[in-house]
């Protein structure tokens, strides 16, 4: 990347976005907009269509439509691989276009959006792309005069309902495998990380994606997302984002069509650091990454420290160090290495929790307040919180901010149990040396991804998928197909 074309991209004036109905754009119908501002300032960005109801319904009869007439369910495998692996090559073409977008509406930093977002989701379209057409069906052992076969078809029209901290890297695992195998998507873009959503979906038609297989429509989450949620036309809810919400489109669910709804619903991940882990300084420093990047603004990120007493001390010091030597600015200069909040709300909300901690009991050891107000953007130093004890607020609740609550053990099995003392489990890692107790904490603890001496860097090929209050299904991997196909059985006598 380059700084001078980041400056040229950024001083480009942002269109205001309309709805993306049937191929083209579409104003709100009764004529809305809703303001999109940059955490990197506080500034009004552009402005998107403020969806309502009759929109989102318009949206999902286009995708209905298009799904009935075959227009994409209906081409061959090779067809719609082609079509997929050209979208793939203009997403990566525009790539800074998209990255540079993308951190001016939410304010990731720029080093880590730029391979997170485009560059994933170009990575996960065309790893959907080559995998269609070697999706099996199955023939059954049966009796000779019989002939069984499982064919896998896809589900119809598929909700995609996007968070702003990733979204087109998280987009693209939904909608990846859903059109992959043929479906039609209804996107719900957030209302805060829109934009570059948005336009990934324009390449898609520039791409040769038929006009209604994938919509887009922006608006309010109480609105449009429960229209689509509410909808007897969507056969499938694919969803990522909070608790609260994910219950709500549960519930939709059960009052409409009974669709399927997947979720992932963040976390509270515990990074577990044995005083045998092989390198406590590396530990260390990722374990500032791990949390601190994207300002803590990570489904999987490593909120929770636990640390063998033996060494609670110094790995803390270590931890700190690490933190406080994190650039953390203007998120469109690539020597930042800690951006934006993504809006002032939670800005707000995540300085709330540290003064819950800290009123709770636990230490503040470096952190804790907001930084560069003059700015107008929404910034807040890298936050570390000892003491945190097992029903701490700060160890129960999910806080999506750059806040680090760190808790000692004396024994294995106290970490198992710390680990495990939330209602999430969708990611966490443990530091060892000792092979035999790597595994036992694979095994232990429980969560959908369980890392080993690192934190982060799965890639596509791996399932991410909760377990608890962490949601169900997965994005990613072969696994995620099976979420937007239906089995059918044939069962032909012969």
């Amino acid at each position: 990347m380059d700084q001078t074309k980041i400056d040229v991209l950024r001083a480009l004036p942002v269109p205001g976005f309309d709805h993306l109905i049937e191929g083209q754009p579409v104003p709100a119908s009764d004529g809305g907009r809703m303001e999109i501002i940059s955490p990197i300032d506080g500034r009004v960005l552009t402005t998107t269509a403020k969806g309502t109801v009759a929109d989102m319904n318009a949206a999902i009869a286009s995708a209905r439509g298009a799904f009935e007439d075959g227009r994409w369910s209906g081409q061959p495998p090779a067809a719609r691989k082609k079509v997929l692996l050209k979208w793939a090559d203009l997403i990566e073409s525009h790539a800074l276009e998209l990255a540079v977008l993308g951190v001016r509406d939410n304010g990731t930093e720029i080093g880590m959006a730029f391979k997170a977002e485009p560059g994933s989701a170009a990575g996960t379209i065309r790893y959907y792309a080559e995998a269609l057409d070697k999706i099996y069906g199955e023939i059954a052992p049966t009796p000779g005069n019989i002939l069984g076969m499982i064919h896998k078809e896809p589900v119809g029209v598929v909700g995609a309902i996007i968070p702003w901290n990733f979204p087109l890297m998280i987009g693209a695992w939904k909608l990846g495998p859903a059109l992959a195998m043929g479906n039609s998507v209804v996107l719900k873009p957030s209302e805060t990380g829109s934009l570059a959503l948005m336009r990934m979906a324009e390449l898609a038609l520039e791409a040769g994606l038929p006009p209604g297989v994938l919509n887009a429509v922006t608006g309010e989450g109480r609105v449009v997302g429960e229209a689509m949620g509410l909808s007897m036309d969507v056969d499938v809810l694919a969803f990522t984002g909070s608790g609260a919400t994910g219950r709500r489109l549960m519930e939709y669910a059960a009052r409409s069509n009974m669709k399927r709804v997947y979720l992932e619903l963040g976390g509270k991940s515990p990074n577990i650091v044995f005083a045998d882990a092989p390198d406590l300084g590396e530990a260390a420093k990722v374990a500032a990454s791990g949390i601190f990047r994207n300002a803590g603004q990570v489904c999987v990120a490593g909120s929770r420290l636990l640390v063998e007493a033996s060494i609670h001390d110094d790995f803390v010091a270590a931890v700190a160090q690490a933190a406080e030597a994190m650039r953390v600015g203007d998120p469109l200069q690539l020597e930042t290495q800690i951006g934006a909040v993504n809006s002032e709300a939670q800005l707000n909300a995540n300085l709330g929790f540290v003064e819950t901690a800290i009123s709770e009991g636990g230490g503040l050891v470096t952190g804790g307040g907001r930084i560069f107000e003059d700015t107008g953007g929404y910034y807040m130093e890298p936050t570390i919180v000892t003491g945190v004890t097992r029903d701490a607020t700060l160890a129960q609740k999910e806080v999506f901010g750059p806040v680090l609550a760190v808790t000692p053990f004396e024994s294995e099995e106290e970490a198992i149990s710390l680990a495990n003392a939330t209602v999430y489990g969708l990611a966490g890692a443990a530091w060892t040396a000792n092979l035999s107790r790597a595994h036992r904490m694979v095994r232990a603890v429980r969560t959908g991804v369980m890392h080993i001496n690192t934190y982060g860097g799965a890639d596509g090929t791996v399932p991410l998928g909760g377990v608890g209050q962490s949601g169900n299904g997965s994005d990613k991997s072969l696994h995620a197909i099976d979420k937007y196909v239906n089995l059918k059985t044939a069962w032909i006598k012969l």
